[in-house]
């Protein structure tokens, strides 16, 4: 079993928090102003709006080396919720893994909503994660997590993949913040 930190204590860290705990591991919440509490989690799970991710890497980026560290982000405009706010031949994911040289970094959660990571389905599916990420190890490791918390997971190949994933958590938000689907809905993966 994995010990795991997640920073963000909101709705999607509460979800992915359930999830590691149905499946057996140990998990701590952190609030994105528990700057004094150390992370001690092997897997730390980045749970916070994209713009709070620089401030974390400042201030925690030495706790981080060595951790696999989880992007969910969907890097918004979020004054105008018409585009991503990173260049179209990157990814909010590349942007940390440049940041943490010394992490592992993976793309994961940021294509689901929390009620359907909490619910564990997305209409009448199993709710399925996909997971991008440059070293084989991590991804298992997180593929593990979200596996024995009831759900489904795909490894969605190398961290650029976290490009189209971005798109895709972007365009789901864009739907239901259009009232075109619910915030408990989202896409499924049928293999």
């Amino acid at each position: 079993m994995a010990h795991i930190s997640i920073i963000g204590s909101g709705n999607m860290g509460q979800a992915i928090s359930a999830v590691a705990a149905r499946g057996g591991n140990t998990v701590e919440l952190l609030d994105i102003g528990d700057a004094d509490k150390r992370v001690t989690g092997d897997i730390v799970v980045l749970a916070v709006p994209y713009p709070a991710v620089g401030d974390i890497i400042s201030k925690r980026g030495d706790q981080l080396a060595g951790k696999i560290v989880v992007d969910i982000t969907n890097p918004l405009n979020f004054e105008t919720f018409d585009s991503l706010t990173v260049p179209a031949d990157s990814s909010a994911a590349a942007e940390i893994a440049a940041k943490l040289p010394s992490s592992r970094v993976v793309k994961a959660f940021n294509t689901t909503f929390a009620a359907t990571l909490a619910s564990g389905a997305v209409g009448p599916l199993t709710t399925t994660v996909p997971v991008a990420g440059d070293d084989a190890d991590a991804k298992a490791t997180l593929i593990g997590v979200v596996t024995s918390g009831g759900l489904k997971a795909i490894d969605a190949g190398s961290l650029k993949r976290a490009r189209e994933m971005e798109a895709l958590g972007f365009l789901q938000i864009s739907l239901a913040a259009g009232e075109k689907i619910s915030w408990t809905g989202g896409f499924g993966i049928v293999g």
